[in-house]
């Protein structure tokens, strides 16, 4: 018999399931890729994590990480944003993170299922039942840890699933001459691309554009040349970098609605119960940090065998709060700096503005960033 039930094996589901089961809970969680896998993604975190990290004896010197401080914001223009990154953060690909948190789960005792397609989740007596193609597992508690948007979310019917979104997301992985310790946000037409190093000699480079631009230009190829590369820092790195990856990794109808972090008495975490947006390149720490919120409030409040609906209403209550009091404004001004930006005309001009009132620049990052929490 399961205690919890985690359906999807990124960061916050994984964290979620480690902690968790540390804890003495009986854990499953459900993923429906194989690792080591490559996910959508930009592959910074803040080093707001790195207490929590410690307290779990994550090494992050021995996954070989890049230490980055410095931040450049461009626009197609070729005007440039320069700020220093007073906290800072570290790359790290989620081939290398994921899968060492997969191998961390399993050596701990964490049942994981790989290859695993969840059809549906219901909840009836208190209980879910989480369907696959072959088994039905029951538990009290379900976390919900299936990323930015999934069939899930539409079976849940979830409010924001039917708000479609104009915007798709790509990753390649590159080797290039590029700075090691900065982080570059590149503005173009309807959108913007995060380059950085990850670990090993790898740079991440993930860019989000408007679907009508794609439809126009017929392929990403096209759209590249034709949008992307009209941004001059842009186009030098298409022009000199070696692509790794045989084809890149793509994801559509990117979503920044409100979403609920309780949803038919499932616990929403990581990109799942918010998503920040991409500019603001903090999504990883919000994961990690959502999934030591959850599972704080899980062991405070449960204890296997004897939970009741009226302790599932004062978890659900708990837990909505601790994230909303945490996240919602960080994810508010996410939403309202992404209106500065994806205008030509628009971006340059704050750009400008910005560097002559750097104070104000590190202001709007740090409120874009969280503390330090162990």
């Amino acid at each position: 018999m399961n205690d919890v039930i985690v359906i999807g094996g990124g960061l916050a589901g994984l964290f979620n399931a480690i902690l968790l089961n540390r804890a003495g809970l009986k854990v499953t969680v459900i993923e429906k890729k194989t690792y080591p896998m490559h996910r959508v993604c930009g592959e910074y975190i803040s080093n707001e994590v790195i207490p929590f990290l410690s307290s779990l004896d994550i090494d992050l010197d021995e996954l070989n990480v890049a230490r980055i401080n410095r931040l450049e914001v461009t626009a197609a223009s070729g005007t440039k944003l320069s700020q220093k990154l007073d906290l800072g953060g570290f790359g790290l690909s989620r081939f290398t993170f994921d899968n060492f948190l997969y191998q961390k789960a399993l050596a701990e005792g964490v049942n994981v299922l790989v290859g695993t397609r969840v059809e549906d989740i219901r909840f009836t007596d208190n209980q879910f039942e989480v369907l696959t193609p072959g088994e039905t597992l029951t538990a009290p508690l379900a976390i919900g840890s299936f990323g930015k948007r999934s069939n899930l979310d539409q079976k849940l019917k979830r409010p924001f699933f039917y708000k479609r979104s104009p915007y798709l997301a790509v990753k390649f992985h590159l080797q290039m001459d590029f700075p090691e310790d900065l982080i570059q946000l590149n503005n173009y037409k309807d959108g913007y691309c995060g380059v950085s190093k990850t670990d090993g000699d790898r740079y991440c480079m993930c860019y989000m554009a408007h679907r009508d631009d794609l439809r126009k230009y017929g392929s990403l190829q096209a759209l590249e040349e034709n949008v992307i590369r009209r941004n001059p820092y842009l186009d030098e790195i298409f022009r000199s970098a070696k692509f790794l990856l045989d084809k890149p990794e793509v994801i559509n109808e990117i979503s920044f609605e409100k979403k609920a972090p309780v949803d038919n008495h499932i616990f929403m975490s990581g990109d799942t119960a918010g998503m920040i947006a991409p500019l603001c390149g903090n999504g990883m720490t919000m994961a990690i940090h959502s999934a030591k919120i959850l599972s704080e409030k899980i062991i405070s409040h449960y204890n296997p065998g004897s939970f009741n609906p009226d302790k599932r209403a004062d978890l659900e209550q708990d837990y909505t709060q601790s994230w909303n009091k945490q996240f919602a404004q960080r994810l508010w001004i996410g939403r309202q700096l992404q209106r500065l930006f994806g205008n030509d005309n628009m971006t340059a001009f704050t750009l400008n503005t910005l560097s002559h009132l750097p104070s104000v620049a590190q202001y709007l990052i740090s409120k874009t960033h969280g503390q330090p929490f162990a």
